[in-house]
């Protein structure tokens, strides 16, 4: 098993691609190649890396003798994506509107996020990614998130931290104070007085603006009900809804 993790490792095949490949999740995958020798992998699953690998006879000793050259990774390489690529078609992220890599990077992160709800047993994980999907909505309003993934892209070494996809300013400055901040986080030493007062302040901002949205949202309403009064109608309905909106306008212009 030691030769064939090294095999992988020399091909440059992802866990999340043989996951895919396979069939199975990730955690699989690291479960699979843990094992002493494949004859307790699954025999469908030993069939197909076998054949991934070209060993055309089944004999998993053949693995001891392969010799990863140019032309070989090549075959592999071509063999993986062709498979990969059918799993692509048969799902609804096929697009003729995406790029190729495009279309390869939406269906990693749909594969990801579906293991990860698939594994989750306490919750945890649906809980986050409920947050994730939050945070992207909010990309458009909130620039920095951009910043942020940035950051965590470079921490983690996915990116060479000398690449600024955003506004290379703004992205260099924030890096530096989120630094700061995580180090800072990470050493324990951040005074506690001044911690809780920065969360209160924090939360009593978000209450704030909480404040505002239903103060909005209830002025909405009541400018919806007056429009509608006015028109004599007794909802909006694609026929009258341009009508409708522009005496809403109307009525909010007479309160500045």
């Amino acid at each position: 098993m030691k030769r064939l993790n090294d095999i992988l490792q020399e091909l440059g095949v992802s866990k999340v691609k043989l996951a895919k490949y396979l069939g199975v999740s990730r955690q699989m995958v690291y479960n699979y190649l843990t094992l002493d020798n494949l004859e307790k992998w699954p025999k469908e699953k030993k069939l197909l890396l076998l054949q991934l690998l070209d060993i055309e006879n089944g004999n998993e000793k053949d693995i001891e003798k392969i010799q990863v050259t140019t032309e070989y990774m090549a075959t592999v390489e071509k063999r993986l994506n062709s498979s990969v690529k059918k799993t692509n078609e048969m799902n609804y992220l096929n697009s003729d509107s995406l790029t190729k890599d495009n279309k390869e990077l939406l269906n990693n992160i749909m594969f990801l996020l579906k293991e990860r709800l698939e594994e989750d047993s306490t919750g945890s994980a649906g809980t986050m990614l409920r947050y994730l999907y939050y945070l992207l909505q909010s990309i458009e309003n909130i620039p920095e998130i951009e910043y942020i993934l940035a950051y965590i892209a470079k921490s983690n070494g996915f990116i060479a931290p000398d690449e600024f996809a955003f506004d290379e300013d703004k992205q260099f400055t924030f890096e530096g104070i989120l630094y700061t901040a995580m180090s800072l986080y990470n050493s324990g030493k951040a005074d506690k007085d001044k911690v809780i007062s920065n969360h209160r302040l924090f939360v009593q901002e978000i209450e704030q603006k909480n404040e505002e949205k239903l103060s909005r949202t209830q002025q909405l309403m009541t400018i919806s009900s007056q429009a509608l009064k006015e028109l004599g109608y007794e909802n909006v309905t694609p026929e009258n809804a341009v009508e409708f909106y522009e005496k809403m306008a109307e009525i909010e212009s007479r309160k500045v």
